[in-house]
């Protein structure tokens, strides 16, 4: 089981923007357990620099589903935080995300893709146990034809989501962020096709087959 890959220092880089000995212990403890968190192996994660201006304190991973030399989807995942609260988030913590793949075109073609996009991103969540509210995002599609030169490539459709939550705070005001980046992850796996893998235990974020191997040949998104 891989964990989240990451250095907490005192970078503003790392704490978006203020010394990371000054982040309120909430934050540092959030970021703490992104950092530690038990993670399927076939998902490689990274800290990247995380945006400066959306809130006080932030943190912030990209992450790719790999096959071979292939990325079968990617995203990221921001971790945001503001002491005073924020109205629009109903809470202290809010965490955004950005998620996209190349679709099979049987699966582009469905009329329901939006709808079934958004409730792989919900059904993440409530598959691990999570508390959340105030959830809004959107899901685009895109298609690409190839002329000229590259003709004989066949048409691709993207998909892309973007979304932004708020998790429920446990004790001492921290949520349980190894088990949202822990869904998000099964997100990542959803969206690129490969099969799930259902948590076990009292840590929601460890899966429970550390052996899973991601399938022979790529595979649009399942259907839930």
């Amino acid at each position: 089981m891989a964990p989240a890959q990451g250095r907490l220092s005192d970078d503003a880089d790392d704490m978006g923007g203020a010394a990371g000995s000054s982040a309120p212990p909430a934050f540092r403890q959030a970021v703490e357990a992104l950092r530690s968190a038990r993670l399927r192996p076939d998902v490689e994660i990274d800290p990247t620099r995380p945006p400066q201006r959306l809130a006080p304190y932030a943190y912030a991973l990209e992450a790719a589903v790999v096959e071979g030399e292939d990325d079968l989807a990617d995203g990221r995942l921001v971790l945001l935080h503001d002491p005073a609260g924020h109205e629009a988030w109903h809470g202290t913590f809010r965490l955004v995300t950005l998620v996209r793949a190349e679709l099979e075109p049987e699966m582009a073609a469905d009329p329901l893709l939006p709808e079934v996009s958004w409730s792989w991103l919900t059904g993440a969540l409530e598959a691990r146990g999570l508390s959340y509210g105030e959830a809004s995002g959107t899901v685009t599609q895109a298609g690409s034809h190839y002329f000229g030169g590259l003709a004989d490539r066949r048409p691709a459709t993207q998909i892309e989501i973007r979304a932004s939550w708020t998790p429920h705070e446990g004790r001492g005001g921290v949520p349980d962020t190894a088990a949202h980046l822990a869904a998000w992850c099964d997100l990542l796996a959803q969206i690129a096709g490969l099969p799930p893998v259902q948590a076990v235990g009292p840590d929601s974020s460890a899966p429970a087959d550390a052996g899973v191997v991601s399938l022979p040949q790529r595979r649009g998104p399942q259907r839930p």
